[in-house]
């Protein structure tokens, strides 16, 4: 199958099962889904399937579980919009969830998305060693270690210079833990937890350069392109490896962790063609 109609597929697969999992029943569901439903790339729940399938497993746990990661992603987005984090008011293209349904209907909306998620995880198709694993995973992915001490690092980076220590390790937190858990637990679906290891050391190095291409993209793109508001980083005072660097330095480490990442594959999947495929593409992204 060509790669770019097995990502759709794969997308459209994640699609339908978003929709099964969020019926709307009111109108806390219907501001949860107004963010869940709202497209996006889909990246994390197609990692979770595609390393599930590199590992020689079914789609069915891969895809509860994937889209338990899209869940609570979904919830950490609402809240990092929110005006006492970094005020966006366009997401995707559209509104952002406080914007269309005010602050604390957001609030919720997020808490409810991220208890979802471990309901999602831990009602897939599996053993039960295998979703408490998964569950475990999100968990770490979600707290202090993962993506909300990223975003508190965010937060109290601004305005301040950073070390390229403490950006590396404020987009690890932020950015590679929760692509890094995706991948691992599509292992963990499959009933491979011995490759999970080496799959989050690929999460790690493709989430740094997917927040690298971020950055960039954050300062040459449009708003047109990208859905959100660009030259937020610079208005806001945040702590990058742009501002550090330049765009020329981080294009070369977006080239450095692509290939970091495409060589973990490579050594521990045998060359799996098309997560070989994706990781250069989301390099030359365009949002």
């Amino acid at each position: 199958m060509e790669n770019k109609t097995r990502l759709e597929r794969d997308r459209e697969l994640i699609e339908r099962r978003l929709q099964e999992l969020m019926p709307r029943r009111d109108r806390l569901t219907e501001a949860m889904g107004y963010s869940l439903l709202a497209g996006g790339k889909r990246l994390r729940p197609v990692l979770t399937l595609e390393f599930c399938r590199a590992c020689g497993g079914e789609d069915a746990p891969a895809l509860d579980m994937g889209c338990g990661v899209e869940m609570l992603h979904t919830y950490s987005l609402i809240h990092d919009d929110l005006p006492a984090m970094d005020n966006d008011e366009l997401r995707r293209g559209k509104p952002t969830n406080h914007v269309v349904y005010g602050e604390w209907m957001a609030l919720l909306a997020g808490d409810a998305l991220q208890a979802e998620a471990f309901s999602s995880v831990l009602c897939a198709p599996a053993s039960a060693e295998a979703r408490a694993e998964a569950a475990r995973i999100l968990a770490e992915a979600a707290g202090a270690r993962g993506i909300c001490g990223g975003q508190f690092l965010d937060l109290d980076g601004e305005g301040r210079r950073l070390s390229p220590e403490e950006i590396t390790l404020l987009n690890r937190q932020k950015t590679g833990a929760l692509l890094s858990a995706a991948c691992r637990m599509g292992c963990v679906a499959a009933s491979r937890p011995d490759l999970a290891s080496a799959a989050g050391d690929y999460g790690q190095a493709l989430g740094l350069a997917f927040q690298l291409r971020d950055d960039l993209l954050d300062e040459e793109s449009t708003t047109e392109e990208l859905g959100k508001p660009v030259g937020s980083d610079e208005k806001n005072a945040k702590a990058t490896m742009l501002a550090l660097y330049g765009a020329e330095q981080c294009r070369a480490m977006v080239r450095e962790e692509t290939e970091r990442a495409c060589r973990i594959l490579e050594e521990s999947f045998g060359s799996p063609g098309f997560l070989l495929w994706l990781t250069r593409e989301l390099a030359e992204r365009k949002n």
